[in-house]
């Protein structure tokens, strides 16, 4: 049986990343560069250190990769493919239902799982073996 890996959304990497935390009361707070930094690397670590992780890859929202643990080619390649499959994965659920939007997408092929969690800003890619 394969344990799926369950990991924050790219939204909440992103929203840790620029800082938008919320309190209880709903209200907006501000965080400091560095805790904020370190908090997206430590939720990272963790989704890395999930047995059969190959890598991961954030990408923002002009298809750049701004973090990955993969070589160069393979994160341009992937960033780059995934960008659009996931544009057109959106458009198909918002075509099918306006008022829904996409907020995950997983591809299994025989060699690997492909994560994907998009938001508006960035997407988050992790790619894993799926035997393991």
């Amino acid at each position: 049986m394969t344990a799926t890996l369950q990991f924050p959304l790219a939204s909440d990497v992103a929203s840790v990343a620029i800082g938008n935390h919320w309190t209880q009361r709903g209200e907006q707070k501000k965080q400091p560069l560095t805790d904020k930094m370190a908090e997206v690397e430590e939720t990272l670590k963790r989704i890395e250190a999930h047995k059969g992780v190959i890598g991961t890859i954030i990408v923002n929202a002009e298809g750049i990769p701004i973090r990955t643990t993969l070589d160069n080619s393979t994160t341009v390649q992937y960033a780059g493919l995934l960008r659009q499959l996931t544009m057109k994965a959106r458009s198909t659920v918002r075509d099918i239902d306006p008022q829904n939007d996409l907020t995950f997408l997983r591809i299994r092929s025989k060699k690997h799982e492909i994560l994907v969690s998009p938001e508006n800003d960035f997407l988050l890619i992790v790619i894993q073996n799926p035997c393991e």
